[in-house]
């Protein structure tokens, strides 16, 4: 990596550190966004995974039971490369790039892969929604627009999360100053 891709991917990183959102328990929106991935795109496993600087941790899944996988291997690593495109992968074994990958050789056997990218409006590529299926396949034009209407979608759960975590500090410290200021105003009223 060059310096301007170096700070490029700190940019990223620490934007995907400011939703604080990694190593979270799951939540209802985002199980509901992946279920539906799944059913619009005909695939028995869907993904909400963040690109971490070491791993891909999935926010939400459905069809798989692993957390996180190294990023190495990671598809959706390739997918925020080019964070203004799905990316689709017809069929794993004929791509070049994951041809010997061990999701695609191992148990796993990930032939098929559509990745759209949640981007946020300063234009990180946090990492996808993604489906994949055991069989090569092709999603339908109406499935690809659907794919990245849902990473939209969690790119805005995402916002408003951080927007809420905010408001709570700014609830919290405005408490803080209220009892403050009823103490100054009782010692004023005993002096």
């Amino acid at each position: 990596m060059d310096r301007s891709s170096d700070a490029a991917e700190a940019s990223r990183l620490a934007e995907l550190r400011s939703f604080g959102v990694l190593d979270t328990a799951a939540e209802q929106a985002y199980d509901d966004v992946v279920r539906l991935a799944a059913f619009i795109c005909d695939t028995p496993i869907a993904l909400i995974s963040l690109v971490d600087e070491d791993r891909q941790w999935f926010k939400a899944r459905v069809g798989i039971n692993e957390m996180e996988t190294p990023r190495g291997i990671a598809f959706c690593a390739h997918a925020i490369s080019e964070p203004d495109a799905l990316m689709e992968v017809p069929n794993a074994l004929n791509d070049d790039r994951f041809a010997n990958n061990p999701l695609v050789t191992g148990a796993e056997g990930v032939r098929f892969y559509a990745g759209a990218p949640l981007l946020t409006a300063s234009g990180a590529a946090l990492g996808t929604v993604c489906v994949i299926d055991r069989v090569p396949r092709k999603l339908t034009d109406a499935q690809a627009e659907a794919l990245k209407a849902l990473s939209r979608q969690v790119v805005q759960l995402l916002a408003l999360r951080r927007a809420n975590a905010e408001l709570e500090l700014l609830s919290r410290a405005q408490r803080l100053r209220q009892r403050e200021l009823e103490d100054s105003q009782r010692q004023l009223q005993e002096a």
